[in-house]
């Protein structure tokens, strides 16, 4: 019986489209809006997947092949998308979200770059590593040639350390605890990406429009947060069309 699941896992079951239709290089995003924009900077670019909602283009950027993907909100959802791709052939997967800010030296309006994600023990990521206190953390080369991209076009790109929570109306205590511990964003889905990466052997990296400060109570504009999306999509977009 345990042979029978280990088979099926190997499967995708929520993307389905061929293999061939997937880049080796994904950029993924929760929002399925977010991804449906990122898709217009793309050249020839085809949608390959909407079973589940899970929408999926691939298309050209600057002449090499990419795929945007959408994740869905939070660690289950999240983490299904990062195994399938990975199936279909995904070698580089990062990650365009949103967070909120814990700390008062991160703004709304900036974006960072998250080089580790804590979470607490179990969850989806104890799925995986069961009691351990696994290191959830990002490729450092990819992360630094983002962090340097956004540096450059003045978005900031600032390096910091996020806590991924599973539960987005419940994290208040989360929130003033990580803060404490000196961790700077808030969000759902890093410290999944990260331990898959390891356990699955892609490169992963991940940048965070900062929306909101549970510091200060400011929030980002909507057409503010629709203007650093498409920067920083297209940051996201140099930055792995670049890398090995």
């Amino acid at each position: 019986m345990s042979e029978f699941i280990h088979t099926l896992a190997k499967k995708p079951y929520h993307i389905l489209t061929r293999k061939e239709d997937i880049a080796s290089r994904v950029l993924t995003m929760g929002d399925p809006d977010r991804v449906r924009r990122s898709a217009e900077l793309l050249e020839e670019v085809k949608l390959v997947n909407e079973h589940r909602g899970y929408l999926i283009y691939t298309g050209y950027y600057k002449g090499t092949r990419v795929s945007i993907a959408c994740h869905g909100i939070g660690a289950p959802s999240a983490a299904i998308v990062f195994e399938e791709l990975c199936m279909l052939g995904a070698r580089i997967i990062v990650r365009l979200g949103t967070c909120g800010s814990l700390v008062a030296d991160i703004k709304p309006g900036e974006v960072v770059v998250p080089i580790g994600a804590a979470y607490t023990t179990g969850g989806t990521v104890g799925m995986y590593v069961g009691s351990l206190c696994y290191p959830a953390v990002a490729d450092p080369e990819l992360s630094l040639r983002i962090s340097r991209e956004l540096r450059d076009r003045g978005l900031g790109g600032k390096l910091c350390i996020a806590v991924s929570s599973d539960s987005f109306h419940q994290e208040e205590e989360l929130a003033k605890k990580s803060a404490k511990l000196g961790i700077g964003i808030v969000e759902m889905e890093c410290a999944t990406l990260f331990t898959l990466s390891r356990l699955r052997a892609f490169k992963a990296a991940a940048a965070l429009i900062v929306i909101d400060s549970l510091v200060t109570g400011e929030r980002l504009e909507f057409e503010e947060r629709l203007m650093l999306e498409r920067e920083t999509t297209l940051v996201l977009l140099d930055s792995i069309s670049k890398i090995d």
